[in-house]
């Protein structure tokens, strides 16, 4: 007669703790709206961009006067973009302060008391353990010599 063994709902539901969290839907729709938004904001801006160089093209001016706007027009959008990169760089500076400052900086302290602890621990048993130790061994290797030239015809 052969037992099978049977898996009860508790044994089906756990999972391993080294399990990754998975998102759930919520937090993935938050972050397609999110991704949609910037999306369509960028599409904008091109629009934007695009519909002012169409109409300064058709404009009845010399061509040196729309190369110059279309310039001008170009250099404010390459500041506009280096203006919002130097903000995200300063962010992520501001960032990595404070990472230093709360977190690294508490684990270099703590390291730095536990290698304070133990050259203390370290000293301590060099002056009560290992010294006293040599002291004895190099006690006992003089008498061993002493007996040694007491009688010779041991050996």
């Amino acid at each position: 007669m052969t037992v099978e063994h049977q898996t009860t709902p508790a044994e089906t539901s756990e999972q391993p703790s080294s399990a990754l969290p998975e998102s759930t839907p919520t937090e993935r729709s938050a972050d397609n709206r999110r991704a949609a938004g910037i999306i369509a904001i960028v599409v904008v801006v091109v629009l934007l961009i695009v519909g002012g160089i169409v109409l300064l093209a058709l404009a009845p001016e010399s061509t040196t006067a729309k190369v110059r706007d279309i310039f001008i027009i170009v250099m404010a959008l390459e500041s506009l973009v280096l203006g919002v990169a130097v903000i995200v760089l300063i962010v992520q500076v501001a960032t990595l302060i404070n990472l230093l400052q709360n977190e690294i900086k508490p684990i270099l302290d703590s390291t730095n008391e536990t290698v304070n602890h133990l050259r203390g621990t370290t000293q301590f048993l060099s002056n009560n353990l290992v010294e006293p130790v040599l002291k004895l061994n190099e006690y006992l290797a003089g008498l061993r010599k002493l007996f040694d030239f007491i009688r010779p015809d041991r050996r």
